[in-house]
């Protein structure tokens, strides 16, 4: 019996050596398995096959969407704005959370989240908001649309933006339809397009967010050589990292949506100064995640002062603080270590599935046609059939590229580069 005992001891050590050395080699496997699952991930997402879909889809769907914005534009928003605004918000939310698909799904980019959650969960998404953001980064914009996609504000996501940017399909087209400020760089002309547009915006029936940079223009070492001789200039605050603040347009709003609007945002973004992967679009489109970080400020227009002077003031402050901020997260990756500011503790919102399931379907909608006939010219093998498909292919390619150059600091204009 003890005998008996003995085996069957060592059988069952045996029997767990065995199942312990298979899970082993099963663990293996699967490594091994989700290695090769990341190294096809990656190839997928740097393919420049992969890219042209993308472009095609995004680009057809956008014409696509800015047609049908056409013609409730000239049918039905005379009869009915509120309708036709309603309608609108998913229209534009339809072509822009496309973008925040790359952000969010694609590339597994990161916003660490600085507000008061108190007021984040009283105020966000719930109110007419108007953004003060620093304009630092080629896709500040755009984590801006990846925040005010997790409080549903999107689709209603307007902003002063350059007259000749409204002929740009599609996106122009689309921001056209959806009022966006439009102005000239004419502060005589650009007054009474403020007067008309701040009007037309604090009348939407849901929560808009209508963002102003009032540096004018994107951050660069020759603008800010520029805005720093115009502030020693004027006797005002020397900023590190802001361009000197464009009080004009602001001020002239602030008489405008006072008392309809009823909070400005103060908004402050940074990405981390030794980052291997920049922030860029070019990083995003390739599947390369970087971490953003996102400070909001909830002020109450009625905080700000009346006159003139007072509100000109009122923003140049505004500027010394954020630009606090900016240099502290320069300096120690932490907004709040040496600026001064009351520390927020941050979070991140989970992913919400609409982009992704939007991005898909636009895919499905229009990649199955395209390809269809691209692919029937492409080997037709009539040498004018190929052209014309290879051109089609082509200028969506062009078309891509052209898009992520004019988000590219080095493409900027040359607006804020001479004295002011």
């Amino acid at each position: 019996m003890a005998i008996l005992g003995e085996c069957q001891g060592n059988d069952v050590f045996t029997i767990g050596a065995i199942i312990f050395l298979n899970c082993l080699k099963f663990h293996e496997i699967i490594s091994k398995l989700d290695r090769y699952r990341m190294l096809y991930l990656n190839v997928l997402k740097q393919s420049t096959i992969v890219h042209l879909c993308f472009a095609i889809s995004y680009f057809t769907s956008g014409l696509i969407l800015s047609l049908v914005q056409a013609v409730l534009f000239f049918s039905l928003k005379p009869f009915n704005k509120v309708l036709y605004r309603k309608i609108n918000y998913y229209l534009s939310y339809s072509f822009y959370c496309q973008l925040v698909f790359m952000s969010e799904w694609w590339s597994g980019t990161k916003l660490s989240i600085y507000i008061k959650k108190d007021e984040y969960d009283r105020y966000y998404g719930k109110e007419h908001g108007y953004l003060i953001m620093n304009h630092s980064y080629e896709v500040d914009w755009l984590m801006g649309w990846h925040f005010c996609d997790g409080i549903k504000v999107l689709g209603n996501c307007k902003a002063y933006a350059k007259k000749s940017i409204q002929y740009l399909p599609p996106i122009g087209w689309i921001w056209k339809f959806s009022e966006f400020v439009f102005l000239e760089r004419s502060f005589d002309k650009d007054k009474e397009i403020i007067k008309k547009q701040i009007s037309e915006i604090c009348d939407y029936p849901d929560p808009v967010w209508l963002l102003m940079t009032p540096e004018g223009t994107r951050f660069t070492k020759k603008k800010h050589e520029a805005s720093l001789s115009f502030a020693k200039e004027k006797n005002l605050p020397l900023l590190k990292h802001h361009l000197t603040p464009r009080t004009r347009g602001f001020t002239t709003s602030l008489q405008y949506f006072r008392g309809k609007i009823p909070a400005i945002y103060n908004i402050q973004l940074a990405f981390e100064k030794d980052s291997k992967v920049p922030p860029t679009l070019t990083s995003m489109l390739y599947g390369k995640p970087v971490h953003a970080h996102l400070y909001i400020e909830r002020i109450p227009v009625e905080t700000v002062p009346e006159d003139e002077a007072e509100a000109t003031k009122w923003l140049h402050d505004l500027f010394v603080v954020k630009d606090k901020m900016q240099d502290s997260f320069m300096n120690t990756g932490d907004f709040f270590q040496e600026s001064g500011v009351e520390r927020v503790a941050p979070f991140q919102r989970p992913k919400r599935i609409y982009s992704l399931l939007n991005t898909l379907g636009w895919a499905v909608i229009t990649l199955t046609p395209m390809l269809y006939y691209l692919l029937g010219l492409l080997f037709s093998g009539k040498l004018l059939y190929f052209s014309i498909g290879g051109a089609i292919l082509a200028a969506f390619y062009i078309l891509l590229q052209k898009s992520i150059g004019m988000s590219k600091i080095s493409q900027g204009s040359s607006y804020g580069a001479e004295k002011k």
